[in-house]
């Protein structure tokens, strides 16, 4: 049941129907909107990789199966901060689908230890995600690699037509840039519908042979991102409210990835007055448990597989035991009653059934995002530039880089 249908007001909604004054002096001109029009723009998204798709399938067609060896090449997943977390979310379904190595690697380990990640003789594409594309690392990495590595294919994936990135891979015969609208180039400080929609991008990418398939996939995103920002905003309201100091998000695979993102959106948004941590299912009980206590908010990114599910319960039903954290969320494919008796709320998808958990990252990623915005509403600060003291910038330009 979404919360309107329950008769409680969206407070995404209220946020909306601010006048243009309310929201200016609120700090929440951007960020509210650019977390509620995501459904949306991963339409246009999704339209944009397919209006390419035959220039981006000649592009990877001389990357990919044809390596000058006779093998696939290795593909590097590069960004920064939140961009080395879309990179993250995307290793399973390009892995599986391209049927290659695949491995994410931060734009900020590349640009002080770019040769130890380069093996003379082997051929690599490096997949660049970046919302400003102007970056200092993404950039330094990128210049440095066409540089010192001239045989290095690269694709930019970017939000900004005039950024750095963009440009430097104009006149590039190995490099392609893929271009989002610039609806989704966040003017807010945090990236919310700029991760999602590259996140888009690359799961389309992966299906870039066969869009037709992963058209049902993007109809369930876009169904489930809706069902998201009704019923799950109400619930992201509520527990931000519970003076909890901390907050720790849990899951498997990709939908570790996206626990990482929604860490650094609580941490970001709330200019580091809430301790933020994630781990995956497994790996919490290995010390990092210890952090958790009665401040706590702990929240569950849980699978649709059978098998992973029963370690995720197990997890559940030992913190609920141990009475550890003060609120305990789950986000799961669709109702349970063995869920409802181990956490305070749970926020049902309705996913399709047998929807992979790979794809799920740009829905689970909403609720996150909702948090660290009413997160930051109750710390009294501005959601769209939330660091007072200037500790954090939208883009991080500043760097001085040594090539």
């Amino acid at each position: 049941m979404t919360i309107e249908e329950q008769g409680v007001r969206n407070p995404l909604v209220a946020m909306l129907e601010l006048t243009g004054e309310e929201k200016l002096a609120r700090g929440v001109l951007h960020t509210p909107i650019e977390i509620v029009q995501q459904p949306v723009t991963w339409e246009n998204t999704f339209a944009r990789v397919t209006s390419q798709s035959a220039e981006l399938r000649r592009f990877l067609s001389q990357m990919l199966p044809a390596s000058r060896r006779g093998s696939a090449p290795t593909v590097y997943l590069v960004g920064a901060g939140t961009s080395d977390y879309i990179g993250r979310s995307l290793t399973s379904v390009l892995r599986q689908k391209w049927q290659c190595d695949v491995i994410a690697i931060p734009s900020t380990d590349l640009i002080t230890d770019m040769e130890s990640f380069v093996v003379p003789g082997r051929d690599y594409l490096w997949i660049s995600f970046s919302r400003s594309g102007d970056s200092s690392e993404g950039v330094g990495v990128l210049e440095k690699a066409l540089q010192e590595y001239p045989q290095i294919a690269h694709l930019v994936v970017t939000c900004n037509k005039d950024g750095k990135m963009s440009r430097l891979c104009a006149d590039v015969e190995n490099a392609f840039v893929l271009l989002l609208d610039d609806a989704v180039n966040d003017r807010g400080l945090a990236m919310t519908s700029s991760f999602t929609n590259m996140v888009v991008a690359g799961q389309a990418l992966a299906n870039l042979t066969s869009l037709g398939s992963y058209r049902p996939i993007l109809d369930g995103l876009v169904a489930m991102g809706r069902r998201m920002l009704s019923s799950g905003a109400a619930v992201a309201e509520s527990v931000s409210h519970m003076q909890c100091r901390k907050a720790c998000f849990v899951g498997s695979g990709a939908l570790a990835a996206a626990a990482t993102e929604c860490g650094l959106k609580a941490l970001e948004l709330t200019a580091g007055s809430i301790y933020t941590m994630a781990e995956s299912t497994m790996g919490l009980r290995h010390g990092p448990m210890s952090a958790l206590d009665e401040h706590t908010l702990v929240v569950f990114f849980l699978s649709e597989d059978e098998r992973r599910l029963r370690y995720e319960i197990d997890l559940m039903q030992e913190i609920k035991s141990k009475q550890l954290g003060r609120a305990r969320v789950a986000i799961a494919p669709r109702d349970g009653k063995n869920l409802r008796g181990l956490c305070d709320h749970l926020v049902a998808l309705d996913a399709p059934t047998g929807f992979p958990d790979d794809y799920r990252v740009p829905v689970d990623v909403i609720f996150g995002q909702m948090v660290g915005l009413f997160l930051s509403i109750v710390a009294k600060l501005q959601p769209d530039h939330p660091s007072p003291n200037g500790a954090i910038n939208r883009v991080v330009s500043h760097v001085q880089i040594y090539l």
